[in-house]
């Protein structure tokens, strides 16, 4: 028998070492070609490390959370037949389309038959205590509660058995009941706890968080805006235009106000280098639109939003949100960015301070849409509102001009034929 020892690839950009994320296997597991042995974290995305052999594993090379650099030995993989000391590289599967090379080894060793694995088919629902929780992004711990489905009773098919959102679609289609589980639980005591390590996407977002909340000099400026007539511009492009074109969301037109609005603020249109003490306005209006994943927040980028209509900037934003959910964004796709929109939707609240992605020096929130009696001459009538509750660097862009580029925003959308007026 022969032994595969695979080493930590290279991604690419330079990159001397790597962050492994998770094992997908464990010692003595039987794997097959392609399947997904681990996942390593570079400064910008996600990789799958696939398998480029048959066998069972022998050893692993790390730890969850260690930093290995290139060229370290990540697994060994017991393999059939027998063969010279060589090199060779195999295809890996990636998060994202980036040709990550995987480098083996091969060892003689006696040779005996070793059986390939048989594949496991496993149903959607899994009983789990009723203190055991579950791993789940929030936004599908919202999408179970909506539906009246308690995730322990789901069967998580994400690494290390997270709940995703097919995983809710594969549970109803099995018509199981919530009924199942005993109503006294929910009143049960409850002395449990659980300790979560901070690696992978999770730890690169904590330390992107920090470094923009220490270096940047932030402060956030709030806004209402009367978003009754944009509604009902969208509602009329949607119902004439919509099965043709798609639907328009709300994002497509904040997008198209923030590309004319910059047009008279070039210098929020930014990037600040503060160790080189630059400030670069950039023409192209590059708009990262923050994107809850299941693996945490994301930031793709919708580039060149000043070229773009409205149902061209709709379906690049949905294309890229799809590829940031599924883990397929490329790092290409992950930056860039001259300012970030960020929009919880019906979850945004009243007011938010949302944190600077840096080096942009600007970044706008979005809040949801309430009906409110409002005063409009002299009498009171229902009206659509929304906050719009920005951030900026304080040390590029002064609070005048702030105020008055989401004032410009806020006349945009209140006058929507302003948006297309040239």
């Amino acid at each position: 028998m022969g032994t595969h020892v695979i080493k930590m690839p290279d991604i690419g950009e330079g990159i001397a070492e790597v962050e492994l994320s998770q094992w997908h296997v464990k010692v003595g597991d039987l794997v097959v070609e392609d399947q997904v042995l681990a996942d390593v974290m570079t400064d910008k995305a996600m990789v799958d490390i696939p398998s480029p052999v048959h066998g069972k594993v022998i050893a692993l090379g790390g730890q969850p959370g260690e930093v290995m650099a290139v060229g370290s030995v990540l697994i060994s993989i017991e393999v059939e037949g027998a063969g010279n000391l060589k090199e060779s590289a195999a295809p890996a599967s990636v998060k994202e389309p980036v040709a990550a090379k995987v480098e083996t080894v091969v060892e003689n060793k006696p040779a005996a038959a070793a059986p390939r694995p048989a594949a496991v088919c496993q149903g959607p629902m899994v009983a789990r205590e009723a203190d055991e929780r579950p791993l789940a992004s929030p936004a599908v711990r919202k999408h179970a509660l909506d539906l009246g489905i308690q995730l322990r009773l789901v069967r998580g098919s994400g690494p290390a058995g997270r709940v995703l959102h097919e995983d809710l679609d594969a549970y109803l289609a099995q018509g199981q009941s919530n009924a199942s589980a005993p109503v006294a639980a929910a009143y049960a005591q409850r002395n449990d706890e659980e300790q979560i390590q901070v690696i992978g996407m999770r730890r690169k977002i904590a330390q992107r968080m920090q470094d923009a909340t220490q270096r940047a000099a932030h402060f956030s400026y709030v806004e209402e805006i009367d978003v009754t007539a944009i509604e009902e511009l969208r509602a009329h492009l949607n119902e004439k235009h919509g099965a043709s074109r798609g639907k328009l969301t709300l994002l497509p037109f904040l997008v198209r106000a923030l590309v004319v609005a910059l047009r008279d603020f070039p210098q929020i249109n930014a990037r600040y280098d503060d160790e080189a003490q630059v400030i670069t306005r950039l023409g192209a209006v590059h708009v990262g639109v923050a994107t809850q994943s299941d693996v945490g927040l994301m930031v793709p980028v919708v580039r060149h939003a000043e070229a773009r209509s409205l149902w061209d900037s709709a379906s690049e934003i949905s294309r890229l949100a799809n590829a940031a959910r599924n883990g397929k964004a490329s790092r290409d796709e992950l930056s860039g960015s001259t300012i970030t929109l960020t929009s919880l939707g019906a979850l945004g609240g009243i007011v938010s301070t949302p944190v600077l992605n840096l080096p942009e020096v600007a970044i706008v929130g979005v809040n949801k849409i309430v009906e409110r009696p409002m005063v409009v001459k002299g009498q009171v009538v229902i009206r659509k509102m929304m906050n719009l509750s920005s951030s900026f660097d304080h040390r590029v862009v002064d609070g005048m001009d702030a105020a008055l580029f989401i004032q410009a925003i806020r006349g945009l959308l209140e006058q929507p034929a302003t948006l297309f007026v040239e």
